[in-house]
């Protein structure tokens, strides 16, 4: 069994906000890159147990989330990606699992919420709301890729059984700010949804490692983690202002692809 892990750097129990921990700068950005990658590492020793036998390890946070020394060794690690979406996924892996991933822009009580970059205000395929983890899970279900697996804070679990059903999901933390902030800017986005409880590094890692191990002791019987697609595909995206920039959407359509629907640029129309 083979595997793709997505990771990102927000969802990650003990990083607990952006400016101090998820940028190259932030005095706490080496801290925050151990303990997403320890909790890799509890995915990989969980995924192993349960029968997986080649794990590729995606860092997907923008600024790069994982340590390469502390990696577990018997995963390889991909870095970057020579072409846009499904970003080197193919149908020689069996599933796509998520560890330390955020909420999409706009939920409540989540932490750090946000998709792709603080201006987004909402981002839709065929009218279904996704973020990051819906973007890559839609293109993983077109290759006919189940979603296994998805850890981070409670509202990105939620998220994810809503919309991959039977998916394993692990809760490392909880956001505690109500409220979505569609009103605001994308500066005063920015600053929102900082409030959270965290479970401790060791008891996320602990149960990230058992949930991996059921997901993929499960995947091996049944059939779970896929969304049904229905063609066309239309995307639609909404943007918050900022700066001098007022709120803007954008349209693509494509006539039977996900990923190459999210490869079209935008051609953004300012809103009133």
């Amino acid at each position: 069994m083979r595997i793709y892990i997505m990771t990102d750097l927000e969802g990650v129990a003990g990083v607990l906000n952006h400016d101090d921990w998820c940028s190259p700068q932030s005095r706490y950005n080496d801290l925050a890159k151990e303990l997403l990658t320890r909790e890799v590492n509890a995915a990989v020793d969980g995924f192993m147990a349960g029968g997986a036998t080649g794990i590729v390890v995606a860092d997907g946070h923008g600024s790069g989330g994982i340590n390469p020394i502390l990696l577990d060794p018997r995963a390889e690690l991909m870095r970057g990606w020579p072409t846009e979406w499904p970003l080197l996924l193919d149908d020689t892996y069996d599933a796509v699992a998520f560890v330390g991933q955020h909420a999409k822009a706009g939920t409540e009580y989540a932490h750090l919420a946000h998709t792709q970059g603080w201006r987004y205000l909402d981002l839709s395929i065929n009218g279904v709301s996704i973020g990051e983890m819906g973007q890559f899970a839609m293109c993983a279900s077109e290759l006919g890729v189940p979603t296994i697996f998805c850890s981070g804070d409670r509202a990105l679990c939620m998220e994810a059984q809503a919309l991959l059903p039977g998916v394993e999901t692990v809760e490392v933390k909880r956001g505690t700010t109500p409220g979505r902030g569609d009103e605001m800017d994308a500066e005063s986005y920015s600053r929102r949804n900082t409030s959270a409880i965290h479970l401790h590094p060791e008891r996320a890692r602990a149960a990230i490692r058992a949930g991996a191990e059921k997901a993929a002791r499960r995947v091996a019987d049944e059939r779970f983690g896929i969304i049904e697609l229905s063609p066309p595909l239309e995307l639609v995206v909404h943007m918050r202002a900022r700066g001098d920039e007022p709120p803007a959407m954008a349209r693509n359509r494509h006539p039977s692809s996900v990923a190459e629907v999210m490869n079209l640029p935008f051609s953004f129309s300012a809103l009133s």
